[in-house]
Formats: structure tokens, C-alpha cells, sequence
């Protein structure tokens, strides 16, 4: 950002003026709350991702929970990686050799940094699954990244299943439907035709040992989270308000979910 854009956004994004676009779009203390975030979008930020963490905090208050995807992407089979490819004979090493899911030490790939942030907070407890995990904080935390499944990993097994449950609330910061991930529990729980089930595999820890291990999976499909967004928010129950320099949008969790498990069984073919 050029001295010239902030001066056009009238001044640095503030930890309590995030707040209270928050409370303006309509979040409230005790809610559980499932964020996805860019910090680019939402201007200037005095403190950068650290303000935001702890604006979302203080808008649920001591008795809200918030959650956010921590996912690791890079600890998977490296035969399917695209975004950069590695050559083939790397395979093997990388499969013996990459550290095993570590919730403490183990970094996110392509998240953002104010889920890097927040994953850090003394109070965070990272879900278990080595690929797909969530971190929380707040009342409802243990409930939520619990048993997080190995199959299936943003499935029934999963705390996108338990947000399901508690009725949380997804907000959208600064990021559109695109980026989410409650979706992918619409894709699980809706039939259309080429839904299909593959193998993943990932580093482990079992019984005190590291290994490589192999679950099933759907293939998930991000391509029209778009297009379904848009639809779900011309039905009028997405909030959407400006926050810092960017927007947010909030809704139920349950409320997305069902809108797109019977949108794909109408679109997908």
C-alpha cells in the first residue's frame, strides 16, 4: 500500500474500531463464531493480524468462542501436489522423511496471517487432523476440536460438523464464499453425480510413533463456492457491512450449509 492509499482510507484501521464494525454487523458476546480472514482486505491495520485476533475476541467476549481454520496442506502426498509440483523422484524422501502433524509446531499453508496469529494465542487448542485442523478459543473450544477424524476430515467427523451443532455463526472477513470451508460440509452431506471418495495420505503419530498414513476422502470442489455464495446471499439471511477498509459478511452456519447441500444436488452434474 502507497502513502497515498492510506491517507485515502483516512487513517489506520484500529483494534476497537474493528470492533465495533463487528458489533454493527451483528456480533455478539457469547456467539461461536467460525473466521475466515485476509488481512490485506481490511486496509491498514494498527498491529496487523494481532489487532484483528484480538478484535474478534473482544466482540464474542469471555463467554464466545472463535474458530478458524488452521489447515496444513503441505503435510500430504506429494504426487498430488501442484502449486509448485516437485519431481518425482523427491517422493519417496519427502514421504520418509517430512515431521509428522505437530498442533504447536507445525505452520499453515495458504491461511493468512491472522490465522498464523491466532493459532498461537495461549488459549488456542488445534484439532488433530494433519491436513484439515481448526483452532479455538473460548468456552466451546474442546467441544469443537475434539475427535477431529481422520476420514473424512471436513466431514461428520469434523468441527465444521460440530460448529453444525452449537449453531455457530461463519464470518467472512474481508473474503468472499470462496473461501468458505463450512461449504465443503454442504458437499459431503449432498448427492450429485460425480461425487467420488479418493485416498489421502500424511504424516502421523500413532502409539507414540511417526508414520506415513493413508484415509479416505472426498475429492472436494471449490470451483462454484462462488456462484453458490451469491445465490446465498439473495436470500437475504447474509449480513454484509464494511469492515476497516474491506467487507464482512456474517451468517448461520446451519443456514449455509443446508442452502448449499440442496443447491449442489440442483447445480453439480
Amino acid at each position: 500500500m502507497t502513502e497515498a492509499d492510506a491517507i485515502a482510507l483516512g487513517g489506520p484501521v484500529t483494534r476497537d474500531g474493528l470492533r465495533a464494525d463487528l458489533e454493527a454487523l451483528g456480533v455478539r458476546p457469547g456467539a461461536t463464531v467460525l473466521v475466515h480472514s485476509s488481512l490485506s482486505q481490511l486496509g491498514w491495520v494498527a498491529g496487523g493480524a494481532h489487532a484483528v485476533v484480538l478484535a474478534l475476541l473482544d466482540a464474542v467476549g469471555t463467554t464466545g468462542t472463535v474458530v478458524m481454520p488452521t489447515h496444513s496442506g503441505h503435510l500430504s502426498d506429494p504426487a498430488a501436489w501442484q502449486h509448485p509440483p516437485v519431481p518425482r523422484e523427491w517422493w519417496p524422501a519427502i514421504r520418509e522423511h517430512t515431521p509428522a502433524y505437530d498442533p504447536d509446531l507445525t505452520g499453515t499453508r495458504g491461511m493468512g496471517a491472522v490465522v498464523e496469529c491466532f493459532r498461537h494465542h495461549p488459549d488456542a487448542r488445534r484439532s488433530g487432523h494433519p491436513a484439515v485442523s481448526f483452532a479455538a478459543v473460548g468456552p466451546n473450544r474442546d467441544s469443537v476440536v475434539e475427535g477431529h477424524a481422520l476420514a473424512f476430515g471436513l466431514g461428520e467427523g469434523s468441527p465444521l460438523a460440530r460448529l453444525y451443532d452449537l449453531d455457530a455463526w461463519v464470518l467472512l472477513l474481508g473474503v468472499d464464499h470462496g473461501n468458505n470451508t463450512s461449504l465443503h460440509l454442504a458437499e459431503h452431506r449432498a448427492t450429485y453425480p460425480a461425487k467420488q471418495v479418493v485416498t489421502e495420505s500424511g504424516p502421523v503419530v500413532e502409539d507414540g510413533e511417526r508414520r506415513w498414513a493413508e484415509w479416505q476422502d472426498l475429492e472436494l470442489d471449490d470451483s462454484d463456492f462462488a456462484p453458490l455464495g451469491s445465490d446465498f446471499a439473495a436470500t437475504g439471511l447474509q449480513a454484509e457491512a464494511p469492515i476497516g477498509a474491506g467487507t464482512a459478511r456474517l451468517m448461520r452456519q446451519r443456514a449455509v450449509v443446508d442452502f448449499g447441500v440442496e443447491w449442489m444436488a440442483r447445480h453439480r452434474r
